[in-house]
């Protein structure tokens, strides 16, 4: 009988880059910062918002899931992302996956609930810095003033042709973030690398 293959470890797709990420705050004296959050938990919930199953989840989440369209709602180290009139996306700490999806499963009970495992899918970026908004407004048509995109707001959106989920900073000093494909990480942490270059001194 063969050996087991033991399992190869997850592998951020961003992990290589991490010195070029670091070195914009260098560079530009702290008018921006790039850095990935990696191996976030992402978890895909679809149901019905007024159903028995969302308060559940809300419950055993310790966060009532947005129902506004495009708002963000923190508790402790989750946050829930509203996605559509039916569908959030949750964060959790790494390592979190399973823990996760295992509860919110459990609370949807006999409902039609759907809850899938997405953490594989996207990485984050971190985008901080007095110059943040300027740097995504470059690649991004949205309006990012803090008026029009204050703290509690996300949107999906396109930012230099590449589609991610684009959260607002939590409050002064916080930083935006970025979730892109995996597939499209390299390609917009490039891009964002070479348009931070107007601000490097």
């Amino acid at each position: 009988m063969a050996d087991a293959v033991p399992p190869v470890p997850r592998r951020s797709p961003l992990a290589h880059m991490a010195d070029r990420l670091a070195s914009v705050g260098r560079g530009t004296g702290g008018a921006l910062e790039l850095a990935e959050v990696p191996m976030l938990a992402q978890i895909s919930v679809r149901l019905d918002p007024k159903g028995a199953a969302a308060d559940a989840v809300g419950l055993v989440l310790g966060l009532r899931l947005p129902v506004e369209p495009d708002t963000v709602v923190h508790a402790g180290n989750l946050t829930a992302l509203w996605l559509g009139p039916d569908e959030w996306l949750v964060l959790g700490p790494p390592g979190s996956r399973q823990d996760l999806e295992s509860r919110i499963r459990e609370a949807g009970g006999d409902e039609f609930v759907s809850v899938v495992d997405v953490s594989a899918q996207r990485t984050t970026l971190l985008v901080s810095g007095p110059r943040a908004r300027d740097l995504l407004a470059h690649g991004c048509s949205l309006d990012l003033h803090p008026r029009a995109f204050p703290a509690g707001r996300c949107a999906q959106t396109t930012l230099a042709r590449a589609q991610v989920v684009l959260v607002a900073p939590d409050g002064p000093g916080g930083g935006f973030r970025v979730l892109v494909r995996a597939s499209f990480a390299g390609y917009l942490t490039d891009w964002l690398l070479d348009a931070s270059t107007e601000w490097r001194t």
